[in-house]
């Protein structure tokens, strides 16, 4: 046993090794950053600063995240921004996905080539599908805008990714269809394990199809669907290169990602960049702990 035990830490120590000098060493790095002043252009010059960049007057959590002043400030706005993004487009991703794998689930002609068609979106890089839906969004000459004109649905053309009232939902609504696919792929898989048994008893002891889909594949489906859930909400927690691109970054639809960014790259403060992606780190982790503990007592509760 002990000799089994040490050719598998041998085989595993490469890897572990690798995983530190890639992962390991610029999170340390990072971290250490956090607690000083270093500017991107000087990064050998640097002094200690404790907390401040993280508690002080002009620290990211300078005023308590229970008051109306945190949610004001940019960082809060990114973070009320990031949640909001992760919130809206993972519920209408799993729904939709859900609805995509029902239908890709079910016997019809030319099913394989449908399956295949339906990822494309997914597979199309996200800065190509940010620019594709850029130019179709367009206040100008994109054709959503074109088209509501000629229909005579808007008299003025909407500017969907620089208005702040549109911005945000735009960026949603570009997400949904793109990651759509990746969801419907997971539930797909899940579906495809389902025994044939119960759903022939069914028909033949003729029970509705949605009372079929809410007490005998969503159940069977759940532990499933919940796995694809978190993986999408890690996903969309550390959201940066859409926003980005269809809206520039703007202050409106600005994300904790964007933030970093900003922050470390445009006004060069590595410091307190660091000390945001550190933080960025710290809330990710803790919204997928919760949200897993929250499952595993609601799916607890259903089992028992």
């Amino acid at each position: 046993m002990k000799n089994r035990t040490r050719i598998a830490w041998t085989f595993l120590a490469p890897m572990l090794i690798l995983m530190v000098l890639v992962a390991g060493w610029p999170l340390a790095r990072s971290i250490w950053f956090s607690f000083t002043d270093t500017n991107i252009n000087n990064i050998a010059e640097y002094n200690y600063v404790g907390f401040d960049n993280y508690f002080s007057e002009y620290g990211l959590f300078g005023f308590s995240v229970f008051s109306a002043e945190f949610w004001e400030t940019d960082w809060g706005v990114s973070i009320k921004n990031t949640f909001q993004f992760s919130f809206f487009s993972v519920i209408l991703e799993t729904l939709a996905g859900l609805g995509v794998a029902m239908l890709l689930n079910q016997e019809f002609k030319g099913r394989t080539l449908v399956r295949t068609a339906v990822l494309v979106p997914w597979a199309i890089p996200t800065i190509v599908s940010a620019k594709m839906w850029g130019w179709i969004l367009h206040d100008q000459f994109g054709l959503i805008n074109q088209l509501l004109v000629d229909w005579g649905l808007v008299a003025n053309k909407i500017a969907f990714t620089a208005d702040p009232a549109y911005a945000l939902w735009t960026v949603v609504a570009v997400d949904v269809w793109k990651t759509t696919p990746f969801m419907a792929l997971l539930i797909l898989a899940a579906l495809q394990t389902l025994p044939k048994d119960c759903y022939e008893a069914a028909r033949v002891d003729g029970v509705h199809p949605l009372r079929l889909f809410w007490k005998v594949t969503l159940p069977l489906i759940k532990h499933p669907l919940m796995v694809a859930v978190i993986f999408r909400l890690l996903d969309a927690l550390r959201v940066f290169d859409l926003i980005f691109v269809l809206t520039s970054n703007s202050g409106s639809t600005i994300s904790m990602s964007g933030f970093v960014r900003r922050d470390m790259v445009d006004n060069g403060n590595l410091g307190s960049g660091s000390a945001a992606s550190t933080s960025l780190t710290i809330i990710i982790f803790l919204a997928a702990l919760l949200f897993m503990r929250a499952a595993r007592v609601k799916l607890n509760e259903e089992s028992n």
